[in-house]
């Protein structure tokens, strides 16, 4: 049971984490003085557990693009806040408030974010209200509705929940106040309210259940709205007259403030030491916090560990008052290091509640202490940035991921956002931005998108869906594809990481040598982004001529008037997977440090100058000369003309093995078997098989019962002449 209580500390700790967050994501109002809780935000999740706690829902279902909704948004949130703050009538027990009395309550939900859920309930357009009882619809407006509207419509539903106790006349406030009508302004408004509410001649009150007619009138057009951005955010779209960049802008304060939402309580490491942890303290201050911790874990026979213990006690008086270092002794906490899963020792792991990653870089106090300062800005949150701080982030950076949203984003978009730091500690750095220059610069149209830059070149993640911008694994998994720099430092950290499953192109430079260095690496950057604007543009090459196929197939079973085949044509879907395809990454090396290395694996020193190797790590083999057969050098002419020989299939030059003969044969039967497993086992049992069957045939001898006419004919045969004429007899 001991996994199972480590599952359930770490769950324990999940929940707390998204309760503290949701609580702090939107910000609470006022309204007559008294403080309005933020309204609460439905999504799929919490749908089925919030309508059970109410009898009553005032739902408003909404798009954050659409202008009617953005209009009407101050109506519902005052009418919220009025009737939230408004004092329950009749008799009611004491200390009841209007919400509990009543069991009525208010909530939106977000239609671009939970199109699915919209969908279930039946929502056409925008914005639409509806008013639940016991989760079943009973009142539906589509459309801006005047306050007056909406609150004739919540008073039957009051009146039949508590007959008798709402007034027979409201003053009602205008949206944006933030206070109820006096008397005096009641009765001044008086007749423009009772104008509101009196029906025109002709006409007839709608009854309950029924729809209103949508309000007549061409639909306001956004386009009209100043286009100044405003000091706290914008929200952007694309002209569909022009197709050119037209934004548009609307003030909203972004719902999640993350200095507030993931400041410490107290100053981290406030003594400046390395804190010694128990199970019972883990849980108290590491698990259930979303302070951030740097714990070694431990054991005090280890070796490695006792080398490490000085460089771990100056760690911690170098983050002192930044961040919480920590150690547990495993020999004496047991349990905790095998609920956690700790298999080595030592194990440094980066906390922040129940989220956690592993360090897994050098142990030299230079190296921890760079990673703790990148786990010490982590730790404030996702950083809020306009265009002129990301472009001084540009200048320190060199692998920088932007997350561009508008006024549409979600909770859930942030919370998921929150928890993506951590593994990109030590190697690149996450900001977000709402900033209409941010829009321009990467021609953005939707949000929220996720991009990184690397030297000022950005690589964007495509989901199809706004559930695949909350998959934490997905957006994982993309960042480990792309967070490494434009032209990394291959280091015994990340060689693994840089040399499998990738063509490398190795540039051996010598770092003593600054301007012949510089000017390496300049070409070598060069080559890189050339080769990327190459590869760019044969994909969008290749998808071209897929969609002409497709056009053509379409275009081939219209004319035989073919329906089966035209609706097979058009369901043919344009998708190129490039995860079969190897890719290419610049890298390089320190020739000095690692001569040793590159002398016995690839026959070069860089004491004959700069050299580029082609690296193929998974086939064992590589390219270190051009065509004409000369050194390939760290130049963008001589590394691209050869890069795209290498890159042929089959390679159009010679490649050079980093192994021996006979290695290489044990090398490609392994990687057979691990490639094809149940085709090699095959082919190594057919010949097994075959072998044998060949030698049991050589090695039988003929069996079976002697019989005496048998060996007299053969004797009798034997003694034939050669011609066969031993039967000399006249025949007639």
């Amino acid at each position: 049971m001991r996994w199972w209580s480590g599952l359930a500390l770490l769950l324990g700790s999940a929940a707390w984490a998204v309760a503290e967050s949701d609580e702090e994501t939107r910000e609470a109002t006022y309204f007559n003085g008294i403080k309005v809780p933020p309204m609460l935000e439905l999504t799929p999740e919490n749908w089925d557990k919030e309508f059970k706690a109410s009898k009553y829902m005032v739902v408003k279902h909404y798009s954050p693009y659409c202008p009617h909704c953005i209009d009407f948004a101050p109506t519902f949130q005052t009418l919220y806040e009025f009737y939230y703050t408004s004092s329950p009538g009749g008799s009611p027990p004491k200390d009841a408030d209007f919400t509990s009395f009543y069991g009525l309550r208010f909530a939106d939900l977000n239609c671009v974010a939970y199109n699915d859920l919209c969908s279930r309930n039946k929502v056409q357009a925008y914005p639409t209200v509806i008013i639940y009882e016991d989760g079943e619809p009973v009142v539906t407006f589509k459309g801006s509705k005047n306050i007056n509207v909406l609150s004739s419509a919540i008073e039957d539903v009051l009146n039949k929940a508590k007959p008798g106790t709402r007034p027979a006349k409201i003053n009602l406030p205008k949206p944006g106040d933030k206070s109820a009508p006096d008397a005096a302004a009641a009765a001044a408004d008086a007749e423009e309210a009772a104008g509101a509410k009196t029906p025109e001649p002709g006409s007839k009150t709608p009854a309950k259940n029924e729809i209103p007619p949508a309000p007549k009138g061409p639909p306001k057009n956004a386009a009209a709205v100043d286009a100044n951005p405003p000091a706290l955010g914008t929200m952007a779209a694309p002209s569909k007259e022009t197709g050119v960049a037209k934004y548009v802008t609307y003030e909203f304060v972004p719902p999640v403030a993350p200095q507030k939402k993931l400041a410490p309580k107290t100053s981290p490491n406030p003594t400046g030491q390395s804190v010694p942890l128990t199970a019972e303290m883990f849980n108290a201050r590491v698990a259930k916090t979303r302070e951030s911790w740097f714990i070694k874990f431990y054991a005090p026979w280890c070796h490695h560990c006792q080398k490490l213990a000085p460089n771990w006690e100056q760690l911690g008086k170098e983050t002192k008052g930044r961040l919480n270092i920590g150690e547990i002794n495993c020999e004496a906490e047991k349990k905790l290091c095998k609920d956690l899963e700790i298999r080595g020792y030592p194990t440094m792991l980066f906390f922040r509640g129940s989220d956690r990653v592993e360090y897994q870089g050098l142990r030299g106090l230079g190296d921890l202490k760079r990673y703790a300062d990148h786990a010490a800005e982590i730790a404030q949150g996702v950083q809020d940035v306009d265009a002129d701080e990301f472009k001084a982030l540009e200048e320190k950076e060199d692998v920088i991921f932007l997350y561009l949203y508008d006024h549409a984003a979600t909770t859930e978009d942030f919370n998921a956002l929150e928890r993506l730091p951590l593994e990109l500690i030590g190697r690149a750095r996450l900001v977000k931005s709402h900033d209409v220059r941010l829009y321009e610069r990467f021609k953005i149209w939707t949000w929220p998108r996720l991009l990184v830059s690397r030297e000022g070149r950005p690589t964007y993640y495509t989901p199809s869906t706004p559930r695949e911008m909350r998959d934490i694994n997905m957006l994982r998994n993309w960042m480990r594809r792309v967070w490494l720099p434009l032209v990394p430092e291959l280091t015994a950290a990340n060689a693994r990481e840089i040399m499998d499953g990738r063509t490398v192109v190795l540039g051996v430079l010598n770092r003593a040598d600054e301007d012949a260095f510089s000017t390496a690496i300049r070409e070598m950057k060069s080559a890189a982004n050339e080769w990327m604007d190459k590869q760019i543009q044969l994909f969008q090459l290749e998808r071209q001529e897929l969609r002409d196929a497709k056009q053509l197939r379409i275009e081939e079973a219209r004319d035989r008037g073919d329906e089966r085949a035209l609706r097979n044509a058009r369901n043919i879907r344009i998708n190129l997977n490039l995860s079969d395809r190897k890719e290419v990454i610049f890298a390089w090396v320190d020739g000095a440090f690692w001569q040793r290395w590159l002398r016995s694996t690839y026959g070069v020193d860089i004491k004959d100058g700069e050299r580029v190797i082609i690296n193929d790590e998974d086939n064992r083999r590589y390219w270190d000369q051009t065509s004409t057969g000369n050194p390939i050098v760290p130049s963008r002419t001589s590394i691209l003309e050869t890069l795209t020989k290498v890159t042929a299939n089959p390679p159009k030059l010679k490649p050079k093995l980093t192994i021996g003969f006979f290695s290489k044969i044990v090398f490609d039967i392994r990687t057979t078997f691990r490639d094809h497993p149940y085709l090699s086992s095959g082919c190594v049992l057919g010949i097994a098989f075959g072998c044998l069957s060949l030698l049991r045939g050589r090695i039988r001898r003929p069996r079976g019962v002697f019989r005496l006419g048998e060996a007299a004919a053969a004797v009798r045969e034997a003694k034939a002449p050669l011609l066969g004429l031993g039967n000399m007899s006249k025949a007639d």
